[in-house]
């Protein structure tokens, strides 16, 4: 059981967020335990990297003076699974909003699957997607979205070190992506729909890895509550 001591100190907390919590609420969830658990006014507290509420997966959120440390923890390798749906677009690039236009999938054959991921191995550059929370003028790229105002939004140089093809049964296609910071893996799902001269969205997607650690060490904010502060389950979001 980690002390109220260790907790002020400093501590790296990994969460497997479940799919629609945003990472605000994830952290706020683990906030609020923590300081009911000890009486706490306050407590310092942040997570490394956000993951969107349709993404479930690793989320590292560092307590007290490790929150210093989150800088660092951001700048390393993530590893991420999901599934890109061809044969559609989505404003979004993913299921956040509704396909908006669709396109044949009859000439993508396996081989073209695979053969297209090489076009997206190494330093390129990837525009971000405009439902993002990138800022432009002082605003939100997705507030310009929400308003339907057109928004130019500039490219930027992003790794891929790895992207896998696991599955093939389309529409759908499974992957793996190890990639830098900064990489917008909706985006990602986008752009490969184009290489396959079709549309793309991201329809599902895991964060796995973030540097050395690993989803699988992870726990759910209901179990953090449970295993961890030895409190009830909070309420489902």
């Amino acid at each position: 059981m980690i002390t109220k001591e260790e907790f002020l100190e400093g501590q790296i907390l990994l969460i497997d967020k479940p799919l629609t919590w945003s990472s605000f609420q994830a952290v706020n969830a683990l906030k609020w335990g923590i300081r009911r658990k000890f009486d706490l006014k306050k407590i310092k507290i942040g997570h490394a990297g956000t993951l969107d509420p349709l993404a479930t997966g690793l989320l590292i959120i560092c307590t007290g003076k490790f929150t210093k440390r989150i800088p660092t923890l951001q700048g390393q390798e993530k590893e991420y699974t999901g599934t890109i749906t061809l044969g559609g677009t989505t404003p979004s690039y993913d299921m956040e909003t509704d396909v908006d236009k669709t396109y044949p999938i009859e000439h993508i054959t396996e081989e073209q699957i695979h053969a297209a991921t090489s076009n997206f191995i190494g330093k390129i550059q990837q525009v971000p997607p405009v439902f993002s929370a990138l800022k432009k003028d002082g605003k939100r790229l997705y507030e310009y979205a929400r308003e339907g105002q057109a928004v130019e939004i500039k490219s930027r140089e992003i790794e891929i070190t790895t992207f896998e093809i696991t599955k093939i049964d389309l529409p759908n296609v499974d992957f793996r992506v190890v990639c830098s910071k900064g990489t917008y893996i909706r985006s990602l799902a986008n752009d490969f729909g184009v290489a396959l001269e079709s549309g793309g969205y991201l329809s599902s997607l895991r964060r796995t890895k973030i540097g050395d650690f690993n989803v699988d060490k992870a726990v759910s904010p209901a179990d953090f509550h449970t295993d961890v502060l030895g409190m009830e389950k909070p309420k489902e979001k």
